[in-house]
């Protein structure tokens, strides 16, 4: 029986081991919900009109719950139950909604503005994919369970929405494992799912009726990188097939192509994603396309040209070797270079956050484990994440969540910081060998800090008004802590623990 705690069960049981581990530094840092309903998620939300569209508005507080909208168009309705939005996407225009919830405690209402038209991922999509923890292990039980999860845990009421199958869902060319071998395509060229995944349409409408998204997996290449079928001179007819099966995001894997295409230039490397674009948006559905190429060809530059809402700036995040730093912290350099080129629509992605129960992608084969990153270490890593407004994926095991991983992933205040609608990417202040800081400016005119101790040693870490571009008194609020901190001029400094990180949104006096 497959381990999973919900989250009200680990601050029951905060004494215990699954909950808190060993360390005693895995004491959560932000304080857990309250009874009164408390509204989260983006505030803004692109879809494309006449298109279906799915909604669950993510709230904490105890349920039952009753949920309501002021200025909902005529074309959606909500389930005052469920806090789910469907229907289709209305004529090209902006519409400002108030979403509402109310139980026995109180109640809480929260902007939320619906934007039709060719935009996609207005706020950085956030979600679930299974890659490092069931590999080419994955089923069809298994991502019901980790949808079954995202609502028990909590997740999705802090805006996890999409859940994503990876590699090897398909038939793998010459497997003489019964579940995976096979014709790849029936008659007509359509892509066929391996007998791990009996329906592909049945999968999605279970994700669907959770109030989630499916996310699916292919490359344009002949093969996938786990050697399964790709899309490689099929991509019209499987594209097709991803949207009947009713799913809402593709990941496309360069993979294989390389042995197809023809050259290393940039045409060479827009092409195939190119064909993809254009086909998902010529569907009569709204498709979220990842690129996965890990960078090549400056990819960040033109990833939005070729109709990606979010691209892949690094290699594997899992396969990074780690220096006197764990390996995210490269890969968050490496991203973080790129802030000019994120926008609403358009994202920067520095592969998934891997935390809580985590596979070894050196070592497919074997189970997932503890991640090994110290408390300050994940909390800086999810800092990381929110001020480069990356997309939010976790792909730890959502069977073995446990109170310490929730809490890292889902503090509203700096999932706020992700979501941001002004949609800026957090620019490098400085990078020394002992210190990163990043500052994002946020749509209110507040401006997210990230204070990050890179040294092994605790170390006061400072950023003046002149670096950050700030002229008046400010006030500061604790963002991990959820707890206003005083107010600073001037400058802001304080104390970090050893790869640990100061989290603080400044607000100006009066605003």
């Amino acid at each position: 029986m497959p381990l999973f705690i919900p989250r009200a069960a680990c601050f029951v049981l905060a004494a215990c081991a699954i909950c808190h581990g060993a360390d005693p530094d895995r004491r959560p840092l932000t304080p857990r919900p309250g009874a009164a309903p408390e509204l989260h998620g983006p505030e803004v939300y692109g879809a494309r009109p006449g298109h279906e569209f799915l909604y669950r508005i993510p709230a904490t507080g105890v349920r039952p719950m009753k949920f309501s909208a002021t200025g909902l168009p005529a074309s959606l309705k909500l389930d005052s139950t469920t806090g789910m939005i469907t229907g289709r996407t209305p004529a090209r225009g902006e519409y400002k909604v108030t979403l509402r919830a109310a139980n026995a405690h109180g109640s809480a209402s929260r902007p939320f503005r619906v934007v039709a038209g060719d935009t996609l991922a207005l706020t950085p999509p956030m979600g679930w994919n299974d890659w490092y923890t069931h590999y080419d292990r994955v089923t069809d039980k298994l991502m019901r369970q980790a949808a079954d999860a995202m609502i028990a845990s909590g997740m999705a009421d802090y805006g996890y929405q999409y859940v994503n199958i990876d590699d090897c869902w398909m038939v793998k060319p010459g497997s003489k494992d019964p579940d995976l071998g096979g014709d790849p395509r029936d008659a007509s060229g359509a892509v066929r799912s391996n007998r791990r995944f009996p329906d592909m349409r049945a999968l999605a409408e279970y994700i669907h009726s959770k109030g989630l998204k499916a996310g699916l997996y292919t490359s344009p290449g002949p093969l996938t990188c786990a050697g399964f079928t790709g899309a490689w001179q099929h991509e019209r007819a499987d594209a097709r097939q991803f949207a009947a099966w009713g799913f809402d995001f593709l990941k496309y894997d360069w993979c294989s192509y390389t042995k197809v295409a023809g050259g290393e230039t940039v045409a060479h490397r827009r092409k195939p994603y190119e064909l993809m674009g254009g086909i998902l948006k010529s569907l009569d559905r709204d498709v979220v396309l990842n690129l996965c190429q890990y960078g090549m060809s400056e990819v960040w530059e033109w990833g939005g040209e070729v109709g990606g809402q979010c691209w892949r700036t690094t290699g594997d995040l899992g396969l990074e070797k780690d220096t006197s730093l764990p390996g995210f912290y490269s890969i968050a350099f490496k991203n973080a270079g790129h802030s000019d080129y994120a926008g609403p629509g358009r994202w920067n992605d520095p592969d998934y956050i891997l935390i809580g129960a985590v596979g070894n992608a050196f070592k497919i084969d074997e189970p997932p484990k503890a991640t090994s990153l110290t408390a300050d270490e994940q909390y800086s890593y999810m800092s990381l994440w929110a001020l480069m407004a990356s997309p939010l994926f976790f792909s730890g095991d959502m069977n073995h969540l446990d109170e310490f991983t929730l809490n890292v992933l889902t503090n509203p205040e700096v999932i706020d910081v992700d979501q941001d609608p002004l949609g800026k990417q957090g620019r490098v202040i400085r990078r020394t060998a002992g210190e990163f800081v990043i500052a994002k400016p946020l749509e209110d005119g507040s401006l997210a800090l990230g204070l990050f101790n890179l040294g092994g040693d605790r170390a006061e870490i400072s950023a003046t008004w002149q670096e950050l571009g700030l002229k008046s008194p400010q006030r500061v609020r604790d963002l991990w802590r959820r707890s206003d901190a005083g107010s600073a001029d001037g400058r802001y400094n304080s104390a970090v623990a050893r790869h640990g990180v100061t989290l603080v949104r400044l607000i100006p006096r009066g605003n």
